[in-house]
């Protein structure tokens, strides 16, 4: 049943193959000793359209690009770990006899899945993880159960294979998040029973996840990305996608840029943040956060975090969870932490290797 192979336990090094909207992002990460190796890491740009709201739309396309990518790292492991989008997950802790093996469980969930997902249990991939030990009665213990269509698992499954690699693990994005948060979360002051708002502000879309003591109790996506300022950029200046969104990493525009552009973009992330911010005070007991983490490539724009900080009035900070790890002298160590920021996702799916 465990198709999801979300909490599956990992032996082998596996890679974190982070597919998003605009570009295929690669990275392998080895143990050394207490902290970690980053042995590989690559990004490469996707086609128009090939992927559209996280969703895959031609998978021959997004397999040539992880082929490509693959190939330009030489790496030489094979199995990868794979993310779908919370969006397209549903998850339900519901409570079990604790006296049940995993296998006995995994037989029971299987004949009444139907009472908690809202879709024929044939076009459904399911996994589970035990949690522990019911706080109500502690004859039973708390399982997590995950549910995904199966044509977003086929489809990513379908993607690797065609790449020549082996899918190993498919796995949820707020669930890496909350990983890779693991290697960040000393950054930051105060750790304890901290509410911690990660904002992941990729191409497309833009993702909150909240998480206290490190576990994550909310999850929202909304249309929001970086490409509005690169189509902006193309608008004002007259320039192709790709110009646009090499102008907008490596500079060279004009003097209006900043003032006309760049600054009102930064406006409008601050009301992004804002607004789902206010999504997740409405429909939880909390009002505030104890610190904002700003992920995805929009989070590289310089003195963001600080805007955010001034106007929203809670310290913020851009993620790295490069921090305290070495760098393999294969890796290009400017590019990577430059990129760090967009690698959240990837760094928690290789960090599946050490399940």
């Amino acid at each position: 049943m465990s198709v999801l192979d979300i909490f599956k336990k990992k032996q082998r090094p596996v890679l974190g193959l982070d597919v998003s909207s605009t570009t295929v992002k690669l990275l392998e990460i080895s143990r050394q000793g207490d902290g970690y190796r980053v042995e590989n890491y690559g990004v490469k740009a996707l086609p128009a359209n090939a992927v559209v709201e996280k969703n895959i739309n031609d998978v021959e396309a997004v397999a040539q690009v992880v082929k490509a990518v693959v190939q330009q790292t030489r790496t030489k492991v094979r199995d990868a770990a794979v993310a779908v989008a919370g969006s397209a997950v549903i998850t339900k802790i519901i409570e079990m006899p604790g006296d049940l093996s995993e296998e006995a469980m995994e037989t029971q969930i299987s004949l009444e899945a139907d009472q908690y997902i809202p879709y024929p249990l044939e076009e459904v991939a399911l996994d589970f993880d035990i949690k522990g030990v019911s706080a109500k009665n502690p004859d039973q213990v708390e399982v997590l159960l995950a549910a995904c269509r199966r044509e977003n698992v086929d489809m990513r499954a379908s993607v690797l294979e065609l790449a020549d690699m082996v899918p190993r693990v498919v796995d949820v994005e707020a669930y890496t998040m909350e990983r890779a948060f693991t290697l960040i979360q000393d950054q930051l002051e105060d750790q304890q029973e901290q509410i911690v708002a990660i904002v992941d502000i990729g191409a497309t879309m833009t993702t909150l996840s909240v998480l206290i003591d490190g576990k994550t109790i909310y999850t929202r996506e909304q249309l929001f990305g970086g490409k509005q300022l690169t189509e902006e950029i193309q608008r004002r200046y007259g320039l192709s996608t790709e110009e646009a969104g090499l102008a907008k990493k490596q500079g060279g525009l004009p003097d209006d840029y900043e003032p006309e552009v760049l600054e009102p973009f930064k406006d409008a992330v601050v009301q992004q943040v804002t607004r789902s911010l206010q999504f997740f005070f409405s429909s939880s007991q909390y009002n505030d956060v104890d610190h904002i983490v700003l992920a995805g490539g929009v989070a590289s724009l310089e003195g963001l975090a600080g805007v955010i900080e001034e106007k929203l009035g809670t310290s913020a900070s851009v993620a790295n969870p490069f921090v305290n790890m070495s760098i393999s002298s294969k890796v290009n160590s400017a590019a990577l932490i430059n990129d760090a920021p967009a690698l959240m996702i990837a760094t928690g799916l290789a960090l599946r290797s050490f399940d």
